[in-house]
């Protein structure tokens, strides 16, 4: 079993800790660490696999990718959260010996993948705010220390929590390169996954589910998205 980062530093009052869905990304991309490395061959003609999480958190998929399943990746991140920034960055600090003392490795604040040049990321990991509520939540200003609205936002999905993710979604084609471009999202029941599948299958995409598994009375389920 590979060993889950630490995140000993981690802010739990204004960052996501990891939990369920956290630790079922670690063990679903631990499952399929030969799928990806088989996409993602070292040394490769494309040069290393540009992988991005988006709405990283505590950085612990980001640095779980970068140690043990695409060493040599340049790994990057991104959160609205200034907060989650400064937590990816003392996460990858905590597990520097595992990867490569965090060579290849960065974190931008910005929404989604706003930042990301068009066409770049090989591999694209969403752990999104999937819990439905009818409003997407207002963002803490970032020097308010007083507001936990930043794990709201860390949570909340909006209309069926899926708000959010279907911005990304709709995105998926500006975001991925166009010859090895795959992204893998984590959804609950709750988020009809089935259907969402189904709507980006009739655009064309391939889709297929990773793996699921109940987590207390929910079932979240991460799925994969591709071209190719």
């Amino acid at each position: 079993m590979i060993p889950t980062p630490t995140t000993r530093s981690l802010d739990i009052t204004k960052v996501y800790e990891p939990y369920e869905d956290s630790f079922l990304f670690l063990d679903l991309l631990e499952q399929e660490k030969e799928y990806l490395t088989n996409r993602y061959p070292l040394p490769s003609s494309y040069g290393a696999p540009v992988v991005l999480e988006v709405g990283t958190g505590s950085g612990i998929i980001a640095t779980f990718i970068n140690a043990h399943i695409l060493p040599g990746s340049i790994t990057l991140a991104t959160d609205i959260n200034v907060h989650a920034c400064r937590a990816f960055a003392a996460t990858v600090a905590e597990n520097s010996l595992a990867c490569q003392g965090g060579r290849g490795m960065d974190v931008v604040r910005a929404s989604l993948a706003s930042a990301i040049r068009p066409h770049a990321v090989d591999l694209l990991v969403f752990n999104p705010p999937y819990v439905p509520e009818e409003v997407v939540p207002r963002m803490p200003a970032v020097d308010d220390d007083a507001d936990d609205g930043w794990l709201d936002l860390a949570l909340v999905g909006g209309k069926d929590g899926m708000e959010v993710t279907w911005l990304l979604l709709d995105a998926l084609d500006d975001v991925l390169s166009r010859e090895r471009g795959c992204a893998m999202i984590l959804f609950c029941k709750r988020n009809n996954p089935e259907q969402v599948a189904k709507t980006m299958e009739e655009r064309g995409w391939k889709v297929a589910l990773v793996g699921e598994r109940k987590a207390g009375w929910e079932v979240l389920s991460i799925w994969r998205f591709s071209r190719n």
